[in-house]
Formats: C-alpha cells, structure tokens, sequence
C-alpha cells in the first residue's frame, strides 16, 4: 500500500495559521521531492508549494511565498505546510503529492497523491 495522508486542515479566521502535515507509507520518502497543491470548488488544482528530496531546496507560488513554509522529516515520514496570515482565497483543499523528480521541480508529474484535507478561511 502506497499512501500519503494529509492532515491538520480546518477552519480559522483571516489572519490566522494551521500547520498541515502529510504521513507517507508504502515508499521510501528520500527519493521524492513533495509538493503541496490546493483546489477550490469549481477551480483547476494549483501548486503551493515544493520541497526537494533532501529538503534543502523549496519553492513558492507566488501567491503564498512569505506566508506559507514548507518542511520535511524523512526519518519520520512526515512532510509539513506551516500556513500563516491565511486569507479567505487560501480556502481549498490541500493535497500532497510525490513527485518524479529528486529537486524542488514544482511541475513534475505527481506520482503518488494524497486524498487532502480541508482548509477554510472565513470571517
């Protein structure tokens, strides 16, 4: 079995901060760069944010960088999206994915994908 679950979602108000982590089993987590995508209801899924392999590499959509913080502990199979200063457009499902690639390559293909966990943020 070859599965990532995604947890720590809910609903804050603006300005306000969750930390998301993803469990990975099935599959060695050190030869995978991670990605984080969000999907509104009705919008096409978008990236958030990545992290390489060895986690000495990251990078940011534009849209959350400065806010949100991407991290990594392959010893314990865990991989983390710190939110801060949500905003009401940060609402969406958030997925994590392992991607085809060693490096912080945000756009490579996804190979094994989580089922997400919901963020809301409303006033």
């Amino acid at each position: 079995q070859l599965q990532l679950v995604e947890s720590g979602g809910g609903v804050v108000q603006p300005g306000g901060s969750l930390r998301l982590s993803c469990v990975v089993s099935g599959f060695a987590l050190d030869y995978y760069a991670i990605g984080w995508f969000r999907q509104a209801p009705g919008k096409e899924r978008e990236g958030v944010s990545c992290i390489s392999a060895n986690g000495d590499s990251t990078n940011y959509a534009d849209s959350v960088k400065g806010r949100f913080t991407i991290s990594r502990d392959n010893a314990k199979n865990l991989v983390y999206l710190q939110l801060n200063s949500l905003k009401p457009e940060d609402t969406g499902i958030y997925y994590c994915a392992a991607l085809t690639t060693l490096q912080a390559t945000c756009g490579a293909r996804a190979r094994y994908w989580g089922q997400g966990t919901q963020v809301t943020v409303s006033s």
